[in-house]
Parts: structure tokens; sequence; C-alpha cells
């Protein structure tokens, strides 16, 4: 039997979030899957639900904003081992959201806000064009939010963090984009009805109202479509909202 490419995504927690579902989706599309996030049991229950699915995963354990441990996660993913090809599809999911007045907010809340969301950002998008640049294939996904593109009050340090992101991607995808590299950034604009928003607001479906809420499903499909446009018509950018999110 053929062996399966790897995908990787970095920033997986809920089964039912963005990199749980992501993760379920590439493998049932043929992927080998690196499902990695900081959190053992977390990481370790997506790839026990993919087995059930029929699919093929391992768990990485791993802490996305400490350089060794990323170099790690890559050497492990471009590898031609017994779990399948390098890869060929990476997303970077890390992200936290907290709402603090700036007269409030230490030096440590905004620098562990720009590290996990933006520094670890960076050394993901570097280490998958240092692997992919010499190969010319590959695509590299990178989550957004509403913060991306404005600013907020009470979330000074969301904001600067996935700024800065987006930047950062945009000149990735200049750069590396004519070599061949699929470089692309997905601005989530709105609740994602998944497990860590429901468990804080459980309610928040009901008031939403039908499709108020960004369904994990539908979001990922949008992450496979990027992956599988043709070179002719790439997309760098795209933006998700619901059709009632007012923008």
């Amino acid at each position: 039997m053929a062996k399966k490419p790897k995908a990787v995504i970095l920033g997986v927690g809920a089964v039912r979030g963005i990199g749980g579902a992501a993760s379920r989706r590439f493998a049932k599309e043929g992927h080998h899957v690196l499902v990695a996030g900081r959190t053992t049991a977390k990481v370790d229950k997506v790839v026990d639900v993919i087995a059930k699915e029929g699919g093929s995963a391992s768990a990485v354990t791993i802490d996305g904003t400490k350089e060794d441990q990323v170099v790690r996660l890559f050497d492990r993913a471009m590898a031609d081992d017994a779990d399948g090809t390098p890869a060929d599809l990476f997303v970077f999911n890390m992200g936290n959201n907290a709402a603090v007045d700036v007269r409030e907010m230490t030096a440590q809340h905004f620098e562990d806000s720009w590290r996990v969301g933006c520094f670890a950002g960076f050394l993901f998008g570097r280490e998958a064009v240092r692997r992919l640049a010499p190969l010319g294939r590959g695509t590299v996904l990178f989550t957004g939010a509403s913060g991306s593109l404005r600013g907020r009050p009470r979330f000074a340090a969301f904001n600067a963090t996935k700024g800065g992101l987006r930047l950062f991607v945009q000149s990735l995808a200049r750069e590396f984009g004519p070599l061949g590299l699929h470089i692309a950034h997905v601005i989530i604009d709105g609740g994602i009805e998944g497990d860590r928003l429901l468990a804080r607001m459980p309610d928040r479906a009901d008031k939403a109202g039908a499709n108020g809420l960004l369904k994990v499903d539908a979001i990922v499909d949008n992450y496979w479509h990027l992956h599988c446009q043709q070179r002719s018509a790439w997309s760098h950018e795209i933006d998700l909202r619901p059709y009632k999110e007012p923008f």
C-alpha cells in the first residue's frame, strides 16, 4: 500500500474546534496527520477519533513557542518514514484571546499573547519555508481573527498579536509564493460553534440563531479548498463569517 503524505496542524485543542476539525478532515482526505498541541490528553483524543473514523494520525505534544520543539516537529513532518511521505500541508492554529483593560494589563500578559499568537507563527512559518522552498511546493495556512483587521477596546494585546501575524504571513506569501509555496491567511470573523465557545457560553448558539455562528466543518472546508486551489488562481487571504455577522 502506498504511503500517505503527512499534514501538520499546530494548535489542536478540542475535537470540535478548528484544529480538531482540520485534523479529521485532512485524515479523511488521505493524509497522515501530525496532531500537535500543548495538552497531551486533547491531542490524544483527536487522534483516537480519527482512528475510529478510519484515518491515520499521530499525537505530538509541543509548546509551539519553543524553537527546538518546532524544529523537531518539522524534522518529523518532512521525514519519509513509517508514518508517511514528507508533508505537503501545514496549518498554524495557535492563539489566545482575553479581554483586559490596558491600564491593568501586565507586560507579561502582552508578551505571552505575542509569543503564543505571533512569535510561534514566525517559528512555524520560518521552518515551513526552509523545508518547502527547495521542493517548490506545499501549502502553509495560518488562522487569523477579527482582531487581525481592527483594534477593539480591551483586546489590545490580542489585536497587536493577530495584526502582527497577518503582516508576517503577507510577507511570506509575497516572498515564497513565486517559488511555488501556497501561503495563505484565513480570517475567522465571528463566533465559532465549537466546544471552547459553547463551554463558556452555553446559550450563545441559541442567541445567534440558525447559522449565526461559524461551523467548524464549514471553516475547514475552506482550508481544504485552499490546499486544492490551482496555481493560476491562488487565494492568499480569505475571510469567513456568518451571513448575519456585521463587518
